[in-house]
């Protein structure tokens, strides 16, 4: 920014980089949208072809670990948000303990879907199983839809924890502070996105009937 003498103030060049990095993240978060909204339609059209055998499958599913799953990103989203806040702050030990919980949930929540999906395999539901090959077409082709949109739903939470952790190392080397929180901010609209996936997972796959 050029000052009205002429000087260039020193943060210029900072808050330049800091909207482009902005940017550049909201344009990756556009795409992701558009994969998974794509994979949304997909899910809708073969929904209602396969009404009833949607239905039958979806009772196959743990409404119960589903919901906490539910409650325990919402609970991240609001740790990572309250992350950015105290870094704007200055409050680094609180910052970096919040983004800590932020990382627990993000643990505490494959955990459980390890379980749940190592329930459905055990039951033989995983698509190439035998027990998979001899479901009717459109039961079938829930529990591909629910392998695959849950598990790149998963592979993304793994994503957002190693770029959490890569946060939480930089604050601590004292790379990000109050006045350069840039990468807080976008890590937090990284997980928002994965949040806000999987509030339409949950009830697309649990809620059915």
């Amino acid at each position: 920014m050029e000052h009205a003498s002429g000087f260039v103030l020193p943060n210029s060049g900072h808050n330049r980089d800091a909207e482009a990095s902005k940017m550049g993240m909201w344009l990756f978060l556009f795409t992701e949208l558009l994969l998974f909204g794509g994979l949304f339609i997909v899910y809708m059209v073969y929904r209602m072809i396969n009404h009833e055998a949607f239905l039958l499958s979806s009772f196959e599913l743990d409404v119960t670990m589903g919901t906490i799953n539910t409650v325990v990103l919402l609970v991240s989203s609001m740790t990572i948000a309250m992350s950015i806040t105290a870094i704007q702050k200055g409050n680094i030990k609180l910052s970096v303990n919040l983004l800590y919980a932020t990382l627990a949930a993000a643990i505490i929540f494959m955990v459980i879907k390890y379980f749940e999906w190592s329930s459905k395999i055990h039951h033989g539901l995983f698509p190439g199983m035998d027990y998979y090959e001899s479901l009717p077409k459109g039961e079938g082709l829930f529990f591909y839809l629910y392998f695959f949109m849950t598990g790149l739903h998963a592979l993304h939470i793994i994503i957002g924890a190693v770029i959490i952790g890569v946060v939480i190392y930089r604050t601590k080397k004292g790379l990000v502070t109050s006045e350069k929180y840039t990468l807080t901010e976008n890590a937090g609209l990284y997980w928002h996105l994965v949040d806000l996936i999987w509030i339409y997972l949950f009830p697309l796959f649990y809620l059915i009937h």
